[in-house]
This record gives C-alpha cells, sequence and structure tokens, in this order.
C-alpha cells in the first residue's frame, strides 16, 4: 500500500470535520442543519407542512403550541431512519404528558450521525512503520435534547401557544464538540375547520460553542496543507414558519386537510422559490386523506429550487413526498418515501414512525 493510499481515509476525515463543523462566521445558514430535517412519517409525507395541525407528540419538534392537543395520559412518539443508502442514521424519541387540563410539558430527543468511521491518523508510528492494529473507528454525530411546554390561552377561545429550551451536542469522535443552547417558540390558533400555525426557530440565536483537539489534529492537518481550526462559537440564526390548512369533512366517513406553510430565513439569499437578501422565502404544501380516522393517505411538495443544467439551460426543481398511515385505537403507524436531498439523483429514504398513548385504567 503507497503512502498516497494511506491518506484517503485521512481526506474522509477532513471532509467529515469540514461537513459537522460549519463555523458560523463562515456560513452561519448551515448551522445546525440536522434539526431541518424532521421527524415523525406523518410530517415527512406531508412535506413538514404541518405548523397549524400537528396535535400530538411529535408537536414537540414541529410547533410546541400542538402539544397541548394531544390525547392520552402519556404520549410516545419514535422513529428511526437511515439516509444516503444507510450511511447516515437518524432516531427520534418524544414523550409528552399533560400537567393539566389547560397545560402540557414534553421531551424529546434527537440523534443524527455517522457511524464507524474509520480513523488512520495512528496508522503509521513514529519510525514510519504501517500497523493496521493502531486503524480506529469513530462517530460524527449531533444530538438534541427539546423541552416542550405548551397550554391553551386562558381568556381566547382556539388559542395556544408553546416553546421549546432545546440543548445541543454535536461530537466529532475524539476530535471535536460542541454544546449548544436555544429557543423555539409557536403558536396555533383554531377557527371552525381552519387552522392557523406559527413557529420561529431559534428566536434568539442557537449558539454552539466548539472545542477542537488542536493536539490530535495538528500533524494530520499540517501534513495534509490544512488550517488548524481553532476553538469558537457558532451560531444559528432565527428562521419563522408560518403556516394555514383546513380541514374538509366529506360525508361522515371521509376528511380532507391540506396546509400550506412558509418558511421565511434571514441570513441572505437561499436558492429557494423567493429569494431576496436579507429575507428568503421557502413555501412546501402537503395533504391529508383520511378514512374513518382509520386510514390515511398523504402527499407534500417543497424544497423549490432553481437549476442549471449541462447547457446551461435554468429550471427548476421540487421533492414530491408521499406517505400512508394506519391508525388502531390509540397507536399510529407510519410510513413516508421522502427525500431529503431534494435531488431527482438523491436516493429516495422510507421512514417508519410510531405514535402511541396511554391512558389511565379506569378506577
Amino acid at each position: 500500500m503507497t503512502q498516497f493510499s494511506i491518506k484517503y481515509p485521512i481526506a474522509s476525515l477532513l471532509l467529515c470535520l469540514s461537513c459537522q463543523l460549519s463555523i458560523g462566521q463562515n456560513a452561519p445558514k448551515y448551522s445546525n442543519e440536522f434539526l431541518a430535517i424532521g421527524v415523525g412519517a406523518r410530517a415527512l409525507g406531508m412535506s413538514g407542512s404541518v405548523v397549524a395541525s400537528t396535535n400530538d407528540v411529535t408537536s414537540g419538534y414541529w410547533n410546541p403550541a400542538g402539544l397541548v392537543l394531544g390525547k392520552g395520559d402519556l404520549q410516545i412518539g419514535l422513529m428511526h431512519a437511515d439516509y444516503f443508502a444507510g450511511i447516515a442514521k437518524y432516531d427520534y424519541g418524544s414523550i409528552a404528558a399533560p400537567i393539566d387540563a389547560t397545560r402540557t410539558a414534553g421531551v424529546s430527543v434527537i440523534r443524527f450521525a455517522i457511524d464507524d468511521i474509520i480513523d488512520s491518523t495512528d496508522l503509521i508510528d513514529a519510525d514510519g512503520n504501517i500497523n493496521y492494529d493502531r486503524l480506529k473507528s469513530f462517530s460524527a454525530a449531533d444530538y438534541a435534547f427539546l423541552f416542550s411546554y405548551a397550554m391553551n390561552a386562558p381568556k381566547i377561545e382556539g388559542l395556544r401557544y408553546g416553546a421549546n429550551v432545546k440543548i445541543i451536542h454535536r461530537k466529532v469522535g475524539d476530535f471535536a464538540s460542541a454544546w449548544g443552547f436555544g429557543i423555539d417558540a409557536g403558536v396555533q390558533y383554531q377557527k371552525g375547520n381552519w387552522g392557523f400555525g406559527a413557529v420561529g426557530k431559534d428566536i434568539t440565536s442557537t449558539f454552539n460553542a466548539w472545542r477542537f483537539n488542536t493536539e490530535k489534529l495538528e500533524d494530520v492537518f499540517a501534513e495534509t496543507g490544512n488550517e488548524i481550526p481553532e476553538n469558537g462559537m457558532e451560531l444559528t440564526l432565527p428562521r419563522l414558519i408560518l403556516g394555514a390548512s383546513y380541514k374538509f369533512k366529506i360525508g361522515e366517513k371521509f376528511t380532507l386537510l391540506p396546509e400550506a406553510n412558509l418558511d421565511l430565513t434571514f441570513d441572505g439569499k437561499r436558492n429557494v422559490l423567493v429569494y431576496a437578501d436579507p429575507v428568503s422565502v421557502d413555501p412546501h404544501m402537503g395533504l391529508e386523506a383520511g378514512y374513518r380516522d382509520f386510514i390515511f393517505i398523504r402527499g407534500g411538495l417543497g424544497n423549490i429550487q432553481q437549476f442549471e443544467d449541462f447547457d446551461g439551460n435554468d429550471g427548476w426543481k421540487m421533492q414530491p413526498n408521499f406517505g400512508v398511515g394506519l391508525k388502531i385505537k390509540n397507536v399510529s403507524i407510519d410510513y413516508a418515501l421522502t427525500n431529503i436531498g431534494a435531488s431527482g439523483e438523491s436516493l429516495y429514504s422510507n421512514i417508519f414512525s410510531l405514535r402511541f398513548a396511554l391512558f389511565k385504567r379506569a378506577k
């Protein structure tokens, strides 16, 4: 094996670090992007267009105000997904319980990681000898812990609001780690069959304080001609999401729930449908058709982006999503076929999630 081929794993490590450690001063708009993927196959099948209608344990992620609508003395949500042909793992779990008739609290945990990355930094010893027993592996993992609170407005019927306090931990093996803190706030208003919602993500700007193990990195970075990173702060700027929905009742057995959302970002031009500096608007929409509150078919459209083909012609592309759901008493099983890459050449992901409610036994 040549010295050149040995450095491919090292190059992979550097690429992983550059993807995971987006320093806020250079690219603040892409900080903590793992929190933008979404949770729950129901919402993902609708392209995340649920800010106005979310009403279960997953509301802790989408709009904490919706938590207060959840049924049961304890609500539980679970999801596992493989992205990028199984390279990345996404795990989510949440619980929520009512405090009283008007208030609900919940906790959500998210882990997004690439595991078993080869670390060859110690493959060659000080004498230049190759020893494969010195190969190790590490994980590049992002964690988020969301603590949610929601309540009905005491004097306005149909109005509810909530907030998240979130703690973020990001770790790239022994090379770098960060701790962060942020706050989300949301509101929902129900008027007849109409639903309206608004969520402010990272309303105070979420920060990550990064610490790099320079002793571990300096030899590899110097050998490959890279600048050794410095400890610093990474910021995630605020984002506002607005939504509106309307629930149609067709006879006694069928329902139809369309919803449209607008994601407003304030960090300069993005490749979205409406782009400007400093505000860009990314619209997405979803539809859920239900039969007797038992079986559901869902669809969504989002991630509308402009692209240029090989001939230099401009065009637009968008990401369609699809999903189905089954509700048996207090258990909901949902499936979504989705694509977080928003490119026609990217791999689609099959996502399953589970939601269920527990009730106290009657005395």
